[in-house]
């Protein structure tokens, strides 16, 4: 490994002289990233530290680091780490929400495999609203929830003053069930009433409740549980 330092890379070939000269689209991964950890060590430039962190995850893993594991790579301490993650974060809400904005999703199916990446490897439950238009188009989504699913964690106030905000014509909550199991629970059987109803009341339906896992789906909808309410 070259112990070279920012400063002993000729100017023109710098990273954050190259973006300047030849735009941000034609840096390479290691340049982008060196832009991002701003300083490299004692032993190592910048790039070389760059270097060191794709040598050890490539792009698509990291989209699920943590402050943890950057850590263990020597050279990245607590505030290189944080703003990693936050650089990476918002590129994925960059990207998903280009992805998502006014998709047309017509079905449970369509719905779970929009949303399946947002429960990738989650160990706890995460409660999601999905807002569409009139015409089935997805407007907006939410995180509103996290922890163990309940009628006194999930409060309608919430997920309805949302729908308000964004004019939404219906609702489609979606949360996980980490242990892969997606059969309601008389909790979310209950949950489910109490947003239907709701849903009615303030003239904004809910107009089903899926429960996800990593590889399978239940939505009430389908099972005609929300036609029964």
């Amino acid at each position: 490994m070259s112990n070279y330092k920012i400063k002993d890379i000729p100017l023109k070939e710098r990273p954050r002289e190259r973006l300047k000269e030849v735009g941000v689209n034609n840096l390479s991964d290691k340049e982008l990233l060196a832009i991002l950890l701003k300083t490299g060590t004692k032993e190592l430039s910048v790039v070389d530290l760059a270097i060191e962190i794709l040598k050890k995850y490539d792009l698509y893993e990291m989209k699920n680091l943590s402050v943890n594991k950057l850590k263990s790579i020597k050279g990245i301490g607590e505030v290189k780490a944080q703003e990693l993650l936050a650089a990476i974060e918002l590129g994925r809400r960059i990207y998903t929400t280009k992805q998502e904005r006014f998709v047309n999703l017509k079905n449970a199916e369509e719905i779970f495999l929009a949303t399946k990446d947002l429960f990738y490897n989650k160990k706890q439950e995460l409660f999601y609203c999905l807002y569409f238009d009139v015409k089935q188009n997805l407007i907006a989504k939410k995180l509103l929830f996290m922890g163990t699913i309940n009628q006194s964690t999930v409060h309608p106030r919430e997920i309805f003053k949302e729908a308000y905000l964004v004019s939404a014509a219906s609702i489609v909550c979606v949360h996980n069930h980490p242990s892969g199991d997606v059969s309601p629970s008389k909790v979310d059987i209950s949950l489910t009433e109490n947003l239907i109803r709701t849903g009615k009341i303030q003239g904004i339906p809910v107009v089903d409740h899926i429960i996800v896992s990593e590889n399978s789906f239940y939505s009430f909808y389908n099972h005609k549980e929300i036609l029964k309410l």
